[in-house]
């Protein structure tokens, strides 16, 4: 578990501590060595870096191949970067990653509240799950512009709801847009209709 004084002096004091507490629960890591390297659903099985020069070293040989996460918050590397060589070792510094991490993850929870339409519980979890996936709405949520403060009542972008939908509305197109998101909530998927079942 991150020290909770380590989060409050470090992390982007536009998030409350008790979502970037979660944030880094459900989409992060304790350890600030943590190199994660996917290569489409596929995880790459890495040694475990025991040093910052051998945990760069990993980032440097599968930035740009891969997509490549990183340290405390678990990062994306190499959105910004021309090559692996511009890649400092503060990415897996407990504060900068923390700082880092922290600043983009509060774009991506602004980018899903202003879908909302306002700040609400759900925002928080579907902001984890955009940040672990990289998209939110059919949104490359790391690369999209940061829309900054969103009022309450704006269009909820996409949808053509309002932020005075009803719960029951929300809680049914969210569930429709986590069963798209994840395979493991899609429902089973069998057409029956070339089957003859015969008379009895």
């Amino acid at each position: 578990m991150v020290d909770a004084a380590l989060i409050k002096h470090c992390a982007d004091p536009a998030l409350k501590p008790a979502i970037v507490e979660r944030f880094i629960a459900q989409g992060g890591s304790s350890d600030p060595l943590t190199v994660t390297i996917r290569a489409g659903d596929r995880v790459i099985l890495v040694p475990r870096p025991t040093t910052t020069e051998a945990a760069m070293e990993l980032i440097r040989r599968h930035v740009g191949r891969h997509v490549v996460r990183v340290g405390i918050t678990q990062m994306p590397v190499g959105l910004d970067i021309a090559s692996s060589e511009e890649l400092k070792p503060d990415l897996v510094d407990p504060c900068a990653n923390i700082r880092i991490g922290t600043a983009l993850f509060g774009k991506v929870y602004r980018i899903v509240v202003k879908w909302y339409g306002a700040s609400r519980e759900e925002a928080v979890e579907d902001a984890i799950l955009a940040w672990r996936t990289g998209t939110f709405e059919g949104i490359g949520v790391f690369s999209a512009p940061d829309p900054g403060s969103v009022a309450s009542q704006e269009l909820l972008m996409g949808s053509g709801e309002r932020a005075g939908d009803s719960p029951d509305m929300q809680a049914s197109e969210r569930a429709k847009r986590r069963e798209q998101d994840d395979p493991n909530m899609a429902g089973t998927r069998v057409d029956l209709l070339g089957i003859d079942v015969g008379k009895p």
